[in-house]
């Protein structure tokens, strides 16, 4: 496990990633935890005394990586933007199962079942986490009808995301 110290940054105007928080691994870091890798990979470990996992770690063209910082990571850790962070990682290869609920909806729903297998593991997992992070049965139930509709309309994550917030306009 590596352990450093990083400070908690936060995007101003940055196109998709625009307000959000984050911090930046270094690439040297980067190297040791996943050698010969220039694209993204997922880590595990601790984030001060916050235990974290299947977290990714997105390269920038600088060869260093950013994490994002998100609310519950935000939450677990009582820190914002400007806070010191010890940051203590190592690579996660466990993998990320999709929802059994998901898996029977989309059995039931083939053109969004053929989108999302066409999906990289990588965007799958994004609808796995969110429908996971749901704290209520009837939020979870809601956001796998949302993920089928979007991805019966062959749309990405981003896209439904984009899509949900207009909605909500």
């Amino acid at each position: 496990m590596i352990k450093f110290k990083t400070t908690i940054l936060k995007f101003d105007e940055q196109g998709d990633k625009t307000g959000w928080t984050y911090i930046v691994i270094p690439g040297e870091i980067a190297v040791k935890l996943n050698p010969d890798n220039r694209k993204s990979f997922r880590v595990k470990g601790k984030l001060d005394k916050y235990a974290i996992s299947q977290v990714s770690l997105l390269p920038r063209k600088d060869g260093d990586y950013i994490m994002p910082f998100n609310a519950g990571m935000r939450k677990g850790t009582g820190k914002r933007k400007g806070a010191e962070l010890l940051v203590q990682l190592e690579t996660d290869k466990s993998e990320i199962l999709p929802p059994a609920d998901l898996i029977e909806c989309l059995a039931d729903e083939p053109k969004a079942l053929d989108f999302f297998n066409s999906l990289t593991k990588g965007h799958q997992n994004y609808f796995t986490k969110w429908i996971e992070s749901a704290k209520t049965e009837p939020t979870k139930a809601k956001r796998i009808a949302q993920s089928i509709n979007a991805l019966a309309k062959n749309q990405h994550f981003g896209l439904m995301l984009r899509a949900l917030k207009a909605d909500k306009l």
